[in-house]
């Protein structure tokens, strides 16, 4: 009877024995796992780190500068009476450039079909052909003052009027008051064609 118990104990240690090293192999198990997602979640937190770090290290784009209108060299009251000057001489050209365009059209309709053309080989020529010839090329210089007009009221509107356009030197306020459309110094339009020379 003392035999049969004690090979029941034996039983009941063997059993116990596994059981226990189970026991000890989950506690190692969920140590290990323990370890190893403490270990994923310290480096998350580095990761994390270095790109906050990162981010504190790169510098921050700025927005690029607005780029500022130059500031006007005069007044507001000098400016507008610039502009008045220069409108008052826009339709004065205009007028003249229109007449000396409807006078050169009377002249090809007032012309007979029989009339002498002008002959360039002998000189000769009509009086009518010269005069339109001579309307055409006023009423062109006409044209050309008002683009030079319209340049300056441009300048005026962005704040460039009364710098040279070619040196980038300012003109002088006595030379705009003379000539508002002026648009280069007079030492640089006296200079003539070689101002645009390289």
């Amino acid at each position: 009877m003392a035999t049969a118990k004690k090979a029941s104990a034996r039983k009941a240690a063997a059993k116990k024995a596994p059981a226990r090293k189970r026991a000890a192999n989950s506690s190692k198990a969920k140590t290990a796992a323990g370890k190893t997602g403490t270990a994923k979640k310290a480096a998350a937190k580095k990761s994390t780190a270095k790109k906050a770090s990162a981010a504190k290290k790169a510098p921050a784009k700025k927005a690029a500068p607005r780029r500022k209108a130059p500031k006007p060299r005069f007044g507001e009251v000098f400016l507008e009476k610039q502009r008045q000057a220069l409108l008052a001489e826009r339709r004065r050209y205009t007028e003249h450039a229109e007449r000396y365009e409807a006078e050169a059209e009377q002249l090809v309709s007032e012309r007979e079909p029989g009339d002498i053309q002008f002959d360039e080989e002998s000189g000769e020529g009509d009086s009518i052909a010269v005069e339109r010839d001579r309307a055409l090329q006023i009423s062109a210089r006409e044209r050309e003052e008002i683009a030079e007009i319209d340049a300056a009221l441009a300048r005026i509107e962005d704040g460039t009027y009364g710098i040279c356009v070619v040196s980038g030197k300012p003109i002088p306020k006595e030379r705009l008051e003379a000539i508002p459309h002026a648009s280069m110094r007079v030492e640089v339009k006296s200079s003539g064609p070689a101002w645009r020379r390289p």
